[in-house]
């Protein structure tokens, strides 16, 4: 999925007031790691994970892998915070704009 640049300002205003709840150490991006960061996608839609400093991979590595083994839209890498979004397939809590 590729975001405009206006929905990726949309979506980086909504997701500032949220807090992470992954965080990649040093195992790295992993299989159940992806399993739950894909339920959370379906449950939520807009997610903030967290890179510790023990993790072994890249953090923008670790983000293009996260957002292409769940499916999801890669917001923006800030620091060692990275920021997904999946669209619900129904009834969706965020309002894109259009291009």
């Amino acid at each position: 999925m590729k975001l405009t640049n206006k929905q990726q300002k949309y979506l980086r205003a909504e997701a500032q007031a949220l807090k992470p709840i992954f965080q990649v150490g040093k195992n790295g991006v992993n299989p159940n790691l992806v399993t739950q960061v894909r339920d959370a996608l379906e449950a939520r839609e807009l997610i903030k994970i967290t890179i510790l400093q023990n993790c072994p991979e890249d953090k923008k590595q670790v983000a293009q892998k996260l957002s292409e083994r769940s499916g999801s839209a890669l917001v923006q890498v800030i620091g060692f915070t990275v920021i997904l979004f999946k669209p619900a397939k129904e009834n969706s809590n965020y309002a894109l704009p259009k291009a």
